[in-house]
């Protein structure tokens, strides 16, 4: 399979959860170190604080893959007498290469609203706020006959041509292409200077925005031609699933305010949470936000939500929930530690086939301790 670099394991990442996903305000991707770096050992961390990068010092680690961003701000300068600095000296020093996937794993599907929603047992019903329609596009290429079936089921398992519950969705159209290889060119079909005519397939699908990249680069490695001709159309039409933040789900049937919280708390690990509302309230539909959520509470109750899970509530948002009649589940900022567990699987199995390891960071980097 050749050597495995940092890029390939970004690119996986990035067909989960693309970057154009995350919020302006986000500093996703590569952080420190090198996309071209070839990378043995992987550990997957919520925060890079400077006791997980002693742990993957000590765990030889190549490559970090944290949710929170370690970088936010622009630095003017690398003080290695700052905590900041420290984590850097070390960083590079050890050659370790830092990605982060933040907002754009929060929205992507099966992402980190998802995991939590999935953990307490709930059944989706929306996004708590949509962000932005997918966009559509068209991609039209041409391929010798011999070869459609081989190009095209590439194409398929990049993601392309996929309505609704239909997989491998294509229209293909008969036709002769025409060419004249010029000096220089290793044609597949023909010789040099002559005019060549090779019967063609016209293959037509459709690809979702945050595949079309993904799909173009497996395109151009799967074509048996040197030079491929292909066509990239916006369309009008958009994907029928929005994207979005937060999510809202539904219990199988109501239970008390005080019930669900106990199901929080067993479900997701937490010794204690901060709540607000009437601990008698029958509650059924629930809007979750994993980090800091607290400016959704009005798109909780528009969304017809009796409940709102999230972290970082202030003391004068949760009065305002509280008044509005909504129940608040303050479970920490921490909750989003979820992922960690999540990521490591999805890349183990994605890279079964390597001899990549990937490990799950044991540092716990809550700040707060309960007392």
């Amino acid at each position: 399979m050749g050597k495995w670099t940092n890029k390939k394991v970004f690119d996986l990442m990035e067909k989960w959860a693309p970057l154009n996903l995350a919020y302006d305000w986000d500093n996703v991707g590569l952080q420190v170190g090198s996309a071209n770096k070839e990378v043995k050992k992987v550990m997957i961390t919520l925060d890079v604080l400077e006791s997980v990068v002693d742990e993957a010092i000590t765990e030889k680690v190549d490559l970090i893959i944290a949710h929170h961003p370690m970088l936010f701000k622009a630095l003017k300068k690398i003080d290695t007498n700052t905590p900041k600095g420290r984590v850097l000296e070390k960083l590079i020093k050890h050659d370790i290469t830092v990605y982060a996937a933040h907002t754009n794993l929060d929205i992507a599907a099966d992402g980190v609203n998802d995991m939590l929603l999935d953990q307490l047992k709930l059944t989706k019903t929306a996004n708590l706020q949509d962000t932005d329609e997918k966009k559509l596009y068209k991609l039209a290429v041409f391929i010798p006959e011999d070869y459609v079936d081989e190009v095209s089921e590439a194409l398929a398992q990049a993601g392309a041509g996929h309505i609704g519950n239909y997989s491998n969705c294509t229209f293909q159209t008969e036709g002769t292409g025409t060419f004249k290889p010029l000096e220089g060119t290793k044609p597949f079909i023909g010789e040099q200077n002559q005019i060549e005519r090779v019967e063609e397939m016209k293959v037509e699908v459709i690809v979702s925005e945050e595949k079309i990249q993904q799909v173009i680069h497996v395109l151009l490695e799967a074509h048996p031609y040197e030079e491929v001709a292909y066509d990239v159309y916006l369309l009008a039409n958009k994907d029928e699933t929005p994207l979005g933040i937060g999510r809202v789900g539904s219990l199988n049937q109501a239970v008390t305010f005080q019930e669900f919280i106990q199901q929080v708390k067993e479900n997701l690990g937490l010794a204690n949470v901060r709540v607000t509302g009437n601990l008698d309230k029958k509650v059924k539909k629930v809007a979750i936000l994993g980090g800091s959520g607290e400016k959704y509470i009005h798109q909780a109750l528009r969304m017809g939500a009796d409940v709102y899970v999230t972290g970082d509530m202030t003391f004068h948002m949760a009065q305002d929930a509280m008044e509005l009649g909504l129940c608040v589940i303050d479970a920490g900022h921490y909750i989003e530690q979820i992922m960690k567990e999540v990521v490591q699987e999805k890349l183990a199995e994605q890279l079964a086939d390597s001899a990549i390891e990937v490990i799950i960071s044991k540092e716990n980097t809550n700040p707060f301790h309960y007392m």
